[in-house]
């Protein structure tokens, strides 16, 4: 009885209800510039193999610790360190998405794709303080419920952008859809109004100080073969995932199923498995350890593209798509409930936006350059191979982990840095 009432006192306080309003918000524009464009470009009858390619809008994920350093030293003049970055980056990524209802794939392709990086610019940038914000507004305690919360509101905002937007695109222009998912940027900035202030933590002490430091902080600490392998295995985990995600949904275009019936089962039954998967997630991790939530999440993670296997062996089958659609949603949410958790418990708090920037970037390359080449693959190999392919791209990651997380760790073998040691380290003086 009183596990479940910490557990309530956790999951309910307004920390936790503004992360879950900032998680909707970071997610918002991912899908928008990734699978509903893709959707969009499919329909609209252009090349596979560009569409692959388009996943290089996406650049700005995986180099956004070219300026978060920015974030880091300088606040803006109101809504204190964190909370005045995002409530301006979330004005511009409204203006943003809105600006897409005016481009045309067929068209003018490269229109499109200057439109589409200037919204992963603002989304990287967005990512860069919700991210940097979550990191200090949160206890070492609430590390895995934060994270789960965080994750559920980012997954519910890529389950609407990819699956009310796919509903809507069967009845109303792509235009109007993209104006609609526009006006969905409002829930962050009430998420931004909402959020309380985290402590204050001492900025560096100049724009030098913020780049150089978070760097040779995290190398210091982790030792530089450690760290290597930590970022080698930031860009694997996840990869297998990603190699689904980039072609799913042409995947299933081309099967057969209509924009109204992936959306349909993705915002039914796959928000559900998502919710379920994703504070699950939060709540195992907080029972068995960081280490071994990774072990476990990673192999599900992985094993989940077996039922795209499934569906590409089978063809148009609805009952096999809605297994496929829940089964992915459910381990997404608990391998990027232990992903995001891992990446904050790397961070030190008075570097944040620029470490936690860094972690993710490498995330991102995964995400949007290593799978470039992915409709190029899958027009080569056939659905079937691709999809085994990915499950082998899974592999790798989880091998990385016994180097830095093994299955039984020493106590404290993962905790998270302390200010007063680090600024020690680093300054010379407490």
């Amino acid at each position: 009885m009183n596990i479940v009432r910490s557990l309530l006192q956790v999951f309910g306080s307004r920390k936790m209800a503004a992360l879950l309003l900032l998680g909707f918000s970071s997610g918002l524009p991912l899908f928008l510039t990734s699978k509903t464009l893709q959707a969009w470009m499919t329909v609209e009858k252009v090349d596979l193999t560009a569409i692959g390619l388009f996943s290089l809008v996406g650049l700005p994920y995986s180099l956004k610790f070219l300026w978060s350093p920015l974030l880091d030293r300088f606040a803006l003049p109101f809504l204190g360190r964190r909370r005045g970055w995002l409530m301006t980056i979330q004005i511009g990524l409204l203006i943003a998405i809105a600006c897409m209802a005016f481009q045309q794939p067929k068209q003018a392709l490269q229109l499109l794709a200057i439109n589409a990086v200037a919204i992963a610019f603002f989304s990287a940038t967005q990512d860069i303080a919700a991210d940097a914000y979550r990191t200090d507004v949160l206890e070492e305690l609430e590390l895995g419920a934060g994270a789960a919360v965080f994750v559920l509101g980012y997954r519910v905002a890529l389950l609407l952008t990819g699956s009310l937007a796919l509903i809507l695109a069967d009845r109303i222009p792509w235009s109007s859809v993209y104006l609609l998912m526009a006006v969905g940027m409002i829930i962050g900035i009430l998420g931004t109004l909402f959020a309380p202030e985290p402590k204050e933590i001492r900025p560096p002490e100049s724009l030098a100080a913020a780049v150089i430091l978070p760097f040779g902080e995290f190398f210091q600490r982790q030792g530089v073969i450690r760290a290597f392998l930590v970022l080698l295995f930031i860009v694997l985990y996840k990869l297998g995932d990603s190699f689904v995600n980039n072609m799913s949904t042409p995947f299933l275009l081309q099967t057969g199923f209509t924009q109204t019936d992936i959306g349909a089962i993705q915002g039914g039954m796959g928000l559900i498995a998502t919710i379920i998967g994703t504070l699950a997630g939060g709540a195992v991790l907080s029972k068995i350890g960081l280490n071994r939530s990774l072990w476990l999440f990673g192999g599900l993670q992985a094993l989940s593209n077996l039922a795209y296997l499934l569906l590409a062996q089978v063809g148009k089958n609805y009952q096999v798509l809605i297994l496929t659609i829940n089964i992915e949603n459910f381990c997404a949410g608990l391998g990027t409930a232990a992903f995001v958790a891992f990446l904050m418990n790397m961070c030190n708090q008075r570097f944040s936006a620029t470490q936690y920037a860094l972690l993710s970037s490498f995330m991102a390359v995964s995400r949007d350059i290593l799978v470039a080449p992915a409709g190029s693959l899958a027009k080569n190999t056939g659905w079937p191979l691709f999809f085994v392919i990915s499950i082998i791209a899974a592999v790798p990651g989880l091998l990385l982990l016994p180097f830095f997380a093994p299955w039984n760790p020493k106590p404290g073998a993962l905790s998270r840095p302390g200010l007063e040691e680090e600024e020690e380290d680093l300054w010379g003086t407490k």
